[in-house]
């Protein structure tokens, strides 16, 4: 493993440091767009740390060149791929902001995003947030589609269903602690949130403005819903649920999937 040290960020009360979680693997068509809206971000006490995650492309060699002269981005190669689970947790570990937030590779921020919910945060003194956001396509062409926040979102609603786009989330890490994600291959962020809620003592707040570009690749793994079934269920499983139990959520799961999150999507 290459681990590149970067000079220390300012983080007191008034400009604390966010963290920024990047994992990475062979994404160099879309990685640059990704650090581009982070640099541009209107909020400029930020660190991004990027995990790439033994990509065969020149994902790494394109973040390298952009580390040389960007102080504000620590890079971390991994030698062997470990998954995005290990990505996310060793860069939190390495993580040195009050506030941490997650960007996977293909995915960017609006430039207001750091700014305007950081702001919420500390107008409604909420541990945790999320915004609305797009989905785009491989291009980068709009699909037409806004998944809208929940205002106030519970520790309960969130049990049946994954509410927060990752690519949205910040946590206030100085107030509920760094959050180690179980090393499953999918549902990871959904067990992230769950706990960041759960520590808080109280609902997540959701800014119901898009702050955010979700890419849909051709053949991920969350555009097959056959498979999510079965990380539905692994990721009940991993709450420490018996088998009877992770069954009956799951139910409970489809039920608000099909029923009740169709709400919170729009079609534009």
């Amino acid at each position: 493993m290459h681990y590149e040290e970067k000079k220390k960020h300012t983080n007191n009360s008034e400009t604390p440091l966010v963290s920024i979680i990047t994992p990475l693997y062979n994404a160099s068509k879309f990685i640059l767009q990704n650090i581009e809206s982070v640099q541009a971000q209107s909020y400029s006490n930020w660190e991004q740390i990027i995990v790439d995650d033994a990509s065969s492309d020149d994902s790494a060699s394109l973040v390298q060149e952009i580390a040389k002269v960007e102080p504000r981005i620590t890079f971390i190669q991994l030698d062997e791929n470990a998954g995005a689970a290990y990505c996310r947790n060793l860069a939190t570990e390495r993580a040195r902001g009050n506030y941490i937030a997650f960007l996977d590779s293909d995915d960017y921020w609006h430039r207001e995003k750091l700014e305007r919910q950081l702001k919420l945060m500390q107008n409604e003194n909420a541990s945790v947030s999320f915004t609305s956001y797009l989905h785009i396509d491989e291009d980068g062409n709009p699909l037409k589609k806004r998944i809208l926040a929940i205002p106030k979102l519970s520790y309960k609603k969130q049990l049946l269903n994954n509410y927060v786009g990752n690519l949205t989330g910040i946590y206030n890490a100085g107030e509920i602690g760094k959050i180690v994600a179980p090393n499953i291959r999918k549902r990871q962020d959904w067990a992230v949130w769950l706990e960041a809620i759960k520590r808080s003592g109280k609902p997540a707040v959701g800014l119901q403005e898009d702050l955010a570009y979700y890419r849909l690749r051709k053949g991920s793994i969350s555009s097959n819903k056959i498979n999510l079934v079965k990380y539905n269920y692994l990721f009940y499983r991993s709450l420490g649920f018996n088998l009877i139990k992770s069954g009956g959520y799951l139910l409970r799961f489809f039920w608000e999937y099909f029923f009740v999150r169709p709400k919170y999507i729009q079609k534009l």
